[in-house]
């Protein structure tokens, strides 16, 4: 254990000749703790609520999902698909097509999303656990084909979960003019029939304009024959999402994209980041208001401690190490502040997790969940410790610095002024007699201090004892003491 080290450890756990300077350091720890709890608690909720969205998404996107980089649709039949569609990590694949069309339910209409699938769509996502009503998830029969629409479609359409009347939809002919006489001779009509049951994914970008179909539907409305939009693809159990995304942007190339579940809701995911990211910088602008608590308490500490400051100096500490006395003092006050921190950070975490002591909305069930969220993740506690020490390290490097270079200079200034005394005859001729006595013995200790540490320097690498014979004859040993004395 290293001397600084030693003395700081001390001095923080010591009685203080000042009440007041441990009370300032234990709100000095509260304070640094507090802010590093709300960093972890805070950071722990964005993850909640990413992953909550997440999981969301997840039960309607596909692991991995294929589009053409340019244009609407591509060919699922080239060579570079079919190379794709055997490799032996594929577990389900499924062709997609998407495209806008509008949608009319007696005299209501809205702006859709027709989204054909296959029918193995259902193994692909699990789209089961989002169906509402008495239906199952069944596409078409050989009579009619059905639509499930999403939860704030239907509230905007006003077909309830089984309408009766079918829904009409329009979507316009490619390449064909519009014809002014006659305009509805430029779009294609088609119906879908209720299947009993809707969709509810809880995000409006789904449950406001999605409807899904059979892709032999989409085909015939939007004109196309075998072209699709997507090609939405389920890997099997243990397969390693990210190697298999890089190697079918390898076979298929620079045409194509290959994007997982994030990169599909990329615009989603990078809002919540940014959130994130303004409360992590928030909360850090914070924690340095925070630390101005451990500035005064160092400021305190070294002016409390200013007589063992004296005393180290005249034993031989350096301007160095009693400033890494103080600055130890310091660290170790952020470090406790960190560590306490993060463990309360950590136990808030665990018992909103186990009991919800924090609700949204009052738990009436208005919200999809009852509590908020919370999911700590090891990167950013590490991230916060790193950050509660950076701050806390940075706050008190500068107060320690100034305050004992201000002690250093003092104690010279002091130190020049009793020699000025003795050498200026004016300045000793305005002064009584006791006050010049005192003084002159008083400069001269000083005089003869500074001379034993300069030949103490200068010659601690030589064999020549003169420095010891100064030592001895301004500290005597105890035994020459008892005998001057009697």
């Amino acid at each position: 254990m290293s001397l600084p080290f030693f003395i700081a450890r001390r001095y923080l756990f010591s009685k203080k000749k000042h009440n007041a300077i441990n009370i300032i350091s234990g709100i000095s720890v509260c304070g640094v703790a507090l802010a590093t709890l709300a960093l972890v608690c805070t950071l722990s909720v964005f993850n909640g609520f990413q992953d909550m969205v997440a999981g969301f998404f997840t039960a309607f996107d596909p692991e991995l999902k294929i589009t053409v980089r340019e244009g609407k649709v591509f060919d699922p039949h080239e060579a570079c698909i079919r190379q794709v569609h055997a490799l032996s990590e594929i577990d389900v694949w499924t062709e997609t097509l998407e495209e806008n069309a509008m949608v009319q339910y007696k005299d209501r209409q809205a702006i859709a999303v027709i989204k054909g699938v296959e029918d193995n769509f259902e193994q692909l996502t699990s789209i089961d656990s989002l169906l509402y009503g008495t239906g199952k998830f069944l596409l078409s029969d050989s009579v009619v084909d059905y639509g499930f629409l999403g939860v704030e479609l239907i509230s905007e359409l006003g077909t309830g979960i089984q309408f009766v009347d079918p829904l009409q939809v329009y979507a316009p002919k490619r390449n064909v003019r519009v014809n002014i006489a006659n305009p509805t001779a430029a779009f294609n009509r088609e119906y879908l029939f209720s299947p009993g049951a809707i969709f509810a994914v809880n995000q409006q970008k789904y449950d406001s304009r999605y409807i899904l179909t059979s892709l032999d539907f989409a085909r015939r409305l939007f004109n196309y024959d075998t072209e699709v939009s997507a090609i939405e693809m389920k890997l099997k159990p243990g397969s390693n999402i990210g190697s298999v995304q890089k190697k079918i942007a390898g076979i298929l190339g620079d045409r194509f994209i290959v994007q997982n579940r994030y990169e599909q809701q990329a615009d989603v995911f990078r809002i919540m980041e940014i959130e994130k990211l303004i409360s992590y910088l928030f909360l850090t602008f914070i924690l340095g208001i925070a630390c101005f608590n451990v500035i005064g308490s160092l400021s305190m500490l070294i002016l409390d401690k200013r007589e063992d400051v004296e005393t180290l100096r005249n034993l031989g500490a350096d301007d160095r190490l009693i400033a890494r006395i103080f600055l130890f003092e310091g660290r170790m006050i952020s470090v406790f502040g960190a560590l306490s921190g993060i463990v309360l950070g950590l136990l808030l975490c665990f018992l909103q997790q186990r009991f919800g002591l924090i609700s949204l909305g009052g738990g009436n069930g208005s919200f999809v969940v009852d509590a908020y969220p919370v999911s700590v993740h090891a990167t950013d506690i590490i991230l916060v410790f790193l950050t509660v020490i950076t701050v806390g390290f940075l706050s008190v490097w500068y107060p320690v610095r100034y305050l004992s270079k201000r002690l250093l200079r003092k104690k010279i200034k002091k130190i020049s002024y009793f020699l000025r005394i003795i050498v200026n005859p004016s300045r000793r001729g305005r002064m009584t007699f006791s006050t010049r006595a005192s003084r002159a013995t008083k400069s001269l200790k000083a005089l003869i201090l500074i001379v034993c540490r300069s030949v103490r320097w200068g010659c601690s690498s030589s064999t020549w004892p003169s420095h010891k014979v100064l030592s001895a004859m301004i500290y005597p040993p105890p035994e020459r003491r008892a005998s001057t004395i009697s």
